[in-house]
Parts: structure tokens; C-alpha cells; sequence
């Protein structure tokens, strides 16, 4: 449980497993409906783009749905807090499940329906994948400066990475199930779609169960969830006062996540139709589609098994090389990935490399809440995301364009082709940037130095 802030106490990595099974019945409840809803999304999110490609998309329109991703991320925190505020929270979570839920739904009858045509204008069937992504996010509006606050207040200075280090691999364990358990069902069908389809009403039973039993088996009355939002002067002020500590870590984070923005949503498309990689082997055949699942838990497995001997060594290192660590995974990837060669075994290698990056996400989150007052955490959280999210917007747009365009330009004796190898490229640039202002100008937290 909870440790006072300033002693020597150890944070045991099972402690966080440990404490989730001696809940009350309605934080029980909740935290597993919250899983539920993660485990749903993992299954689905990341095929998206692929599914948004054999509906008819482009590459431009698949960026731009990246974009929007991005823009639900910066805006939804606040005005979940606001409704949350106005209908209470029990309610506000339970409409905000089944938005996630319906979310699902839609998604799955993209391919259902197909084109939808309004008098003389015709709908592509991809934009109902667009109207669903604004509902499957909803869930994702709760928790966030909420967790950061609640680690701060539980656990000592020297030990903050420890401590998102034991939350993270509870969490990051629904993040490896949902991959897996989608690679196992396309891999049990004739085609993509037909799987996906197979993923998305598993993903909508999940989400079903979940805001039912969330509905009658979660007590809210004494929830203060959302209570603290105090519109846009508020965000002005936590801007304002942001310790200056976390400047250099948010101009950093912000070039990274750019140019991870810029390609993320590209991932399953150039492993399965750039690159068109399966895996032969063991005695199991898998198309693609399906290797990309499983190329997503090997992922997550190395970052479960990496975050907490890194988050140990934050303790002696302190926490800006293992940060920087993380962000320079973040940088070189897009580049090794689209110019890996057409080989399983290198993709596996690549992708085991880039579950490296979440090694340094607990001394990142530390390094973030650290400096920040012992009752702001969550607001100074909050600000940081905000400001980064938003400044992120829209790279993915911009990464589609690149990806997709036909366009060519020379200089001398050089010819600049606009395609996927540009788009990872200036990706990999714009993401080096980042890390080397952290390198020079990242400064570490007092209690790690």
C-alpha cells in the first residue's frame, strides 16, 4: 500500500498485482472494466490503418485519421472532466463505455455496409471507421493525471520510477494479450477482413460486459473524479507555472512524438503490404496480418521484461539516460523498419528493439510528475499532455502526405522522391532532433542526482 514520501522503503515490482486483488469491489470493478477496454482497443487499433487500406483509403486520408487520433488524445481529458463534473461520475463512466463500445460496433460495420451513398453524394465505407474512432476513444478520457498524482503521493522521490515501473507492467501485460489475441484469430481465417471482423466483436463483447458490470457493480458516491477542473484559466495557469525542469523534457518529448506521430499508423501497413512479411516456422504458417500481431507482443515483451531492471537502474544512473534511451529507440525505428530487409526473423529483431522504448516510459513519467508540487502532480501532468498532444496533432497528416504523394524533387545530382522511405526518413531526422536537445539540455531530477 501507500509509503510516506521521503523513506527508504522498497517498491516490490508484485506489490502493484498485490494490491489490485485486496481492492474494494468497486475500485476492483472499475479497474477491470478499465482493462476490458485497453485489452479492446490493443485488438483493434493498430490493424485500423490496414483495415482503412483495403476499404478504399489513401495513405493521405490514413495519415489524417492518425491526425484525428491525435487531436481526440489532447482535447477528450477535459471535457470528460467537465461532463464528468455536470452528471457524476458513475454516470459519465458508464456513457463513456458504451460510446467506446458502440465505437467498436461501427468499426465493424464499415465493412458491413460498405459505401454509403446520400442522394448524389457517396460515402467511402472508411468514414465510418473515422465516425467510430470519436466514440472507441471515449474510455480514454479518465485516469491519466489521476495516476500520475496517485504514484506521487504513494511513493518516495528516489523510487518514482520504480513506482510507475510496477503500475506500467500491470498495464502493458493487456497491452501484449490484445496483439496476440487478434494475431490468433486472423490467423484462423481466409482473409484479413473476415478476421478483423472476428477481432472487433470480441473487442465489442469486452467493452459490453465491462460497462455492465461497471454500471451496477461500481459505487462512485465518494469518487471526486473530474471534480477539480476549472475550465480554460485553469490551463493557462498550470502553463504558466509548469516547473521549469520539465521545459527542455516537453520541446524533447514533443520532436519524438512528432516524429513517431509522423509513421505510427503506417507500421502495419509496411509489414504487410511494403514489406508483405509472414512467418514460416514451428510448424505454423501465418499470412501478415497475423505475423503483425505477433511482431506487437514480441514488442511488449521485451518492454514488461526491460521497465523495471531500467527503472532499478535509475536509482544509480539517475533518470535522463534511461529517458534518453527511450527516445532514441523512438528516433532510429521508422528508419530500420523501411529498409529492413523482406526477412522474419530481422523483423522480429526490429521489433524486440523497438520494445525498448518503453524501458524508459517510468523514468519518463517520473521525470514529468517529479518536480511538480506534491498536490499538483495531477495537474502538471495534465498540462504536459495537453501541450504536447496537441503540438503533436498533426504529424500524422503530415507523415500520410509524404507516405503518399507522387512527387519528386531534384537537387543536382540528387533526387528527393516523396514515399514511404521519405516519410520514415524525415521521421528518423525529426526524431534524432529531439534527442539530442535532451542530450544538451535535459536536466535531471534533484532526487536522482
Amino acid at each position: 500500500m501507500a509509503t510516506e514520501t521521503g523513506t527508504d522503503e522498497d517498491v516490490d515490482l508484485l506489490d502493484s498485482f498485490r494490491q489490485f486483488f485486496a481492492l474494494e469491489r468497486d475500485v476492483l470493478v472499475l479497474s477491470l472494466s478499465m482493462l476490458a477496454f485497453s485489452l479492446a482497443f490493443q485488438m483493434t487499433s493498430r490493424y485500423i490503418p490496414e483495415y482503412m487500406r483495403i476499404l478504399g483509403a489513401s495513405a493521405g486520408v490514413i495519415g489524417l485519421y492518425g491526425s484525428v487520433g491525435n487531436l481526440i488524445s489532447a482535447v477528450y481529458p477535459y471535457p470528460g472532466g467537465a461532463v464528468s463534473d455536470r452528471i457524476g461520475s458513475r454516470l459519465a463512466l458508464t456513457v463513456f463505455a458504451t460510446l467506446a463500445t458502440a465505437g467498436f460496433g461501427i468499426w465493424y460495420l464499415a465493412s458491413v455496409v460498405g459505401d454509403i451513398t446520400l442522394g448524389a453524394t457517396t460515402l467511402p465505407a472508411w468514414t465510418l471507421v473515422f465516425v467510430g474512432l470519436f466514440l472507441a476513444q471515449a474510455w480514454k478520457s479518465f485516469g491519466l493525471g489521476a495516476t500520475f498524482a496517485i504514484v506521487k503521493q504513494s511513493v518516495p522521490p528516489g523510487r518514482l520510477a520504480m513506482g510507475f515501473a510496477s503500475t506500467e507492467m500491470f498495464r502493458r501485460i493487456g497491452f501484449l494479450l490484445g496483439p496476440l489475441a487478434a494475431a490468433a484469430l486472423l490467423a484462423t481465417t481466409a482473409t484479413f477482413v473476415d478476421g478483423f471482423q472476428r477481432v472487433l466483436l470480441v473487442a465489442l463483447a469486452c467493452g459490453l460486459v465491462a460497462t455492465v458490470a461497471q454500471h451496477f457493480l461500481y459505487d462512485a458516491s465518494e469518487d471526486t473524479l473530474g471534480k477539480s477542473f476549472e475550465g480554460i484559466d485553469q490551463i493557462l495557469a498550470d502553463l504558466r507555472t509548469m516547473p521549469a525542469t520539465l521545459r527542455p523534457l516537453l520541446v524533447a518529448d514533443t520532436f519524438v512524438r512528432f516524429a513517431n506521430g509522423m509513421v505510427y499508423v503506417f507500421f502495419v501497413i509496411v509489414v504487410t503490404e511494403f514489406l508483405s512479411v509472414g512467418f514460416t516456422g514451428f510448424g505454423v504458417q501465418l499470412r501478415p496480418d497475423a505475423f503483425f500481431g505477433v511482431l506487437l507482443g514480441v514488442e511488449m515483451v521485451v518492454a514488461i521484461l526491460s521497465m523495471a531492471p531500467v527503472a532499478k537502474l535509475t536509482e544509480w544512473a539517475g533518470l535522463k539516460p534511461a529517458v534518453a534511451l527511450g527516445f532514441l529507440v523512438y528516433a532510429v525505428f521508422p528508419l530500420l523498419l523501411i529498409f529492413a530487409p523482406g526477412n522474419q526473423w530481422v523483423l522480429v529483431l526490429l521489433f524486440a528493439f523497438s520494445g525498448l522504448r518503453f524501458a524508459g516510459l517510468p523514468a519518463h513519467k517520473a521525470l514529468i510528475v517529479g518536480p511538480a508540487e506534491q498536490d499538483a502532480g495531477g495537474r502538471v501532468t495534465g498540462t504536459y499532455y495537453l501541450l504536447r498532444n496537441t503540438l503533436v496533432i498533426p504529424s500524422a497528416a503530415l507523415g500520410g502526405w509524404l507516405y503518399g504523394s507522387e512527387w519528386a524533387v531534384a537537387m543536382g545530382d540528387v533526387v528527393i522522391q516523396a514515399g514511404p522511405e521519405l516519410a520514415f526518413g524525415v521521421a528518423t531526422v525529426i526524431g534524432l532532433v529531439g534527442v539530442a536537445y535532451f542530450i544538451a539540455f535535459g536536466r535531471e531530477f534533484e532526487a536522482y542526482e
